[in-house]
């Protein structure tokens, strides 16, 4: 049973026999600061953590390196806003304690991440968003970062809708709509491809749609010469792809062919200048399984600067 007490009100009684966990607003910070204070137009990076009111229950803002340690449980309808004071750069951002860092390039000065509950969070590790400590970090990227070669596709902290966060992967068909199943997961970093469901078998499912398509855009111009793609593999449930075709925000397209196979499919594929990439026209071999699913997609290349 999840409620709130608006202020204002002396007593509440409950009866019955239940367990009870509390959590209040403004644990950490100023509370005697005002919102504006940690707005993106007075500089610095400011990480909050809002409940389903927007109500502050935990906020940090620094110079050059934002870092939130709080004490406290993680609420349905719960968000983190991230405030940065300079766009259209690099960022490193640790969302959760137990999640890898994400090197993100970052086009809006406010993102707002959805903390998963339920169904949306069987597609992140078990331990993520739980507990009562909790530990964010956002800082500026070095250029010894997000300059040399690198894998340009991973975005751990990726989310439907999450437009201003880049890499970002949105695809025309979700199978169920189920988080397993979401296009967040082809570029999350995890490649444990022998079965599917929940973490760590996490994939991007077409539900068994013929012209499914998957578009991965990076928020900025890359330059690339390798693609990478794990398929699913969970034979015999699993089907797989002969041939796909990518179409590049050039205008051109190449089609690869692909076999039934567990390791990573290495095309060597030289772009330059590109901001996204769409996967389409996925031809699924004569196997009598329907579900082909893509595990993740790899993009090894460096930002066009």
């Amino acid at each position: 049973m999840n409620f709130i007490i608006p202020s204002g009100y002396g007593a509440c009684l409950f009866e019955g026999n239940f367990e009870m966990v509390c959590s209040w607003p403004e644990t950490q910070g100023n509370k005697n600061s005002r919102p504006e204070e940690v707005s993106a137009g007075n500089g610095g990076i400011c990480l909050e953590v809002l409940d389903w009111m927007g109500r502050r229950k935990a906020w940090v803002k620094e110079e050059h390196q934002a870092v939130l340690a709080f004490e406290d449980i993680y609420e349905e309808g719960d968000a983190i806003r991230l405030t940065v004071p300079e766009i259209n750069r690099y960022y490193v951002v640790r969302i959760d304690g137990a999640m890898d860092e994400a090197l993100v390039f970052l086009s809006d000065e406010v993102l707002d991440f959805s903390v998963p509950f339920g169904e949306k969070k069987k597609s992140y590790h078990p331990l993520s968003f739980s507990g009562i400590r909790h530990y964010l970090t956002c800082r500026r990227a070095e250029e010894y970062e997000w300059k040399p070669y690198r894998n340009l596709a991973k975005n751990v902290m990726d989310q439907h809708g999450n437009t201003g966060c880049y890499p970002h992967a949105s695809a025309n068909v979700e199978t169920r709509n189920e988080s397993v199943f979401a296009a967040r997961n082809a570029i999350d970093g995890i490649v444990a491809n022998r079965s599917h469901g929940s973490w760590p078998y996490e994939s991007w499912g077409i539900n068994r749609r013929d012209d499914a398509e998957l578009l991965l855009e990076f928020g900025c111009l890359v330059n690339f010469d390798r693609i990478v793609l794990w398929t699913r593999a969970d034979f015999p449930h699993d089907n797989w792809w002969n041939q796909v075709t990518f179409e590049f925000s050039d205008g051109t397209q190449e089609t690869v062919e692909l076999e039934k196979r567990r390791e990573a499919h290495q095309l060597r594929i030289e772009k330059s200048g590109i901001s996204w990439i769409k996967l389409k026209n996925m031809k699924k071999s004569a196997d009598p399984s329907p579900f082909p699913a893509l595990t993740q997609i790899e993009v090894y290349g460096t930002p066009a600067v």
